[in-house]
């Protein structure tokens, strides 16, 4: 329910607002509580002080295991919470191990104490020093570097590099948790989007894009994974064409982050435009690619076709960057 307060001046120079009870009631404010107000645009955010910068959650892990309990823990990290303790009338070993595993795979955790029922997580991070902006980046060189090395794995039959890519893929994951995680803190409270130096929108923008390069990382790895199981050569013209379709979707990416970044709404706009239709472009190649493969046996023209498939949905997520460049560079209603 909206409220609505009128503005007053006390001292002939200093204006006040009353706050709703209920709200202050709720949220532990009081006379002599302090508060703190940070402007973003024409809005003020209002929220209680909290001498506690850390936030603890418990969660029962009673049946969980495997894959439940890694995402479990994963949710628990995204969410925001700084110490996170598991509990359960007796924690088995291979909870243990999941847990670990789990506190292993994500940035800045570690196990800060065990017993028989519980296991406490502590981030040792300071969220004010993380930047959702080095994390964008460093995304988006490792999931192009991925998408190339993938296709030359194949091109060259190189089981090793393919494997290394699919190795990659925890990287990038890493690090998609982590811009997650800092956006959901920013919708959380308004200091973590001051401390980051970002409007909320900006950080949403960010995260947006993340999600697009987390899924090109996936499709190099679907690559990687098709190549290990591919017995035959590449046709040297096909592979000439896969390459030649690679280059043109990592200019589509590369576009798209650059517009992303462009703090000069124009120039954002040209070059987000040029990305989306570039696109459209690689539709047309991978047609002609696929055409190629017509001349195949079955089995190794389906399996090729699904890396063109894959490489092409690459370029098209490239697009999705641009359009939230776009959104970005458009005028603030």
């Amino acid at each position: 329910m909206v409220e609505t307060r009128k503005v007053q001046v006390t001292g002939g120079s200093t204006y006040t607002v009353s706050i709703p009870k209920d709200w202050a009631t709720e949220n532990g404010v009081s006379a002599g509580s302090e508060v703190e107000f940070y402007p973003e645009g024409d809005s003020l955010f209002l929220t209680p002080r909290s001498e506690d910068e850390r936030t603890e959650g418990t969660l029962d892990i009673s049946g969980l295991g495997g894959d439940e309990l890694t995402r479990a823990v994963m949710t628990m990290y995204v969410s925001g919470f700084d110490i996170i303790a598991l509990e359960n009338s007796r924690i088995s070993n291979d909870q243990r191990r999941t847990i670990r595993q789990a506190t292993q795979s994500l940035v800045g955790l570690e196990v800060l104490e065990e017993t028989r029922d519980r296991v406490v997580i502590r981030d040792l991070l300071d969220s004010s020093e993380l930047s959702i902006h080095n994390a964008v980046t460093r995304m988006r060189l490792i999931a192009l570097s991925m998408l190339e090395d993938a296709v030359a794995a194949l091109a060259d039959r190189d089981q090793d590099m393919a494997r290394d890519v699919i190795q990659r893929d925890d990287d990038v994951d890493r690090l998609y948790m982590v811009v997650s995680r800092i956006f959901r803190s920013t919708l959380r409270t308004p200091k973590a989007a001051e401390e980051l130096g970002l409007p909320r929108e900006t950080c949403f923008d960010y995260h947006s894009s993340a999600r697009q390069l987390e899924r090109i990382a996936d499709h190099a790895t679907k690559i990687a994974h098709l190549t290990l199981t591919l017995e035959e050569s590449v046709p040297d013209d096909v592979a000439e064409a896969l390459m030649k379709l690679y280059e043109e979707t990592r200019d589509v990416v590369d576009a798209g982050m650059d517009a992303l970044f462009e703090e000069e709404s124009v120039e954002a706009t040209r070059m987000a435009n040029d990305a989306r239709e570039a696109v459209q472009e690689i539709d047309e190649r991978a047609r002609a690619i696929d055409e190629l493969l017509r001349e195949l046996d079955p089995t190794r023209a389906q399996m090729l076709g699904l890396i063109v498939d894959s490489v092409s949905r690459a370029a098209d997520y490239g697009g999705n960057i641009a359009e939230t460049a776009l959104q970005k560079a458009a005028p603030t209603p």
